[in-house]
């Protein structure tokens, strides 16, 4: 598989949903992760990024038009030692509480299943990246259901163990718009991560979203030797 370009992937469709990518600098020196949300209703679009003690949360950009915060309120990312948890969803927590009590990435999303968002039955996608003694390691999961139909839910892990530099990968809920909507296929993404600086990155993802359903990006660039990490969020409603 050759890797072919982050915002070209991006940009080739008006409605990937909501996404993650996960890598290394070509440098081998950072851990890259971006998580960006998309919305095609109000509820969706009225959403902001902020910054909490250990990652994000998504809130109501307009507290009065919020209509159900059900799927759309939630942490993207949390902190936990030193992993980095990456999801769409609430799912997020359910990684964070069962690894705290010694579970794995993979056994505590069997725990979860896709949105219940019926006809979309939108995939819950979860990456988890490990920083320590100068090394890094990644895994990303997708619960989907059995090509929209619910009475089964298809489980997909994918683990990367000593990430290449210059290279990561590409996981986001749709494969394009639609009614349904149709969900990602396949393994994520192989795609090119550069020596872009934190602003650079954020803004080359940025401006590939489609300037109608973006919403809300978030980047973390980690230190691989040492840990420490720098990010940028970008919302649309400012």
């Amino acid at each position: 598989m050759n890797p072919i370009s982050l915002e070209k992937d991006i940009a080739s469709t008006t409605y990937p949903g909501r996404g993650i990518v996960i890598g290394r600098s070509a440098d081998g020196a950072k851990a890259v992760i971006a998580y960006f949300i998309m919305g095609r209703s109000e509820n969706s679009r009225n959403r902001v990024f902020v910054e909490t003690e250990d990652g994000i949360k998504t809130q109501a950009f307009d507290p009065s038009k919020l209509v159900d915060p059900s799927l759309i309120i939630y942490s993207p990312v949390r902190v936990l030692g030193n992993k980095t948890i990456v999801t769409n969803g609430d799912q997020t927590d359910t990684i964070y509480d069962l690894m705290n009590q010694q579970m794995t990435f993979e056994q505590s999303l069997r725990t979860r299943e896709f949105e219940p968002d019926g006809p979309n039955y939108t995939p819950r996608i979860s990456g988890i990246v490990k920083c320590s003694d100068g090394n890094m390691n990644y895994a990303m999961s997708i619960l989907k259901s059995a090509d929209g139909n619910p009475d089964c839910c298809e489980r997909y892990t994918f683990s990367y163990d000593k990430p290449i530099a210059g290279l990561g990968r590409f996981i986001h809920t749709y494969m394009g718009d639609g009614n349904p909507l149709p969900s990602f296929e396949g393994e994520p993404t192989l795609v090119e991560i550069g020596n872009d600086s934190l602003d650079e990155f954020a803004d080359k993802i940025w401006n590939a979203l489609d300037a109608d359903n973006k919403v809300s990006l978030f980047v973390r660039y980690i230190d691989i030797a040492t840990g420490k990490s720098e990010s940028k969020i970008i919302n649309k409603n400012q």
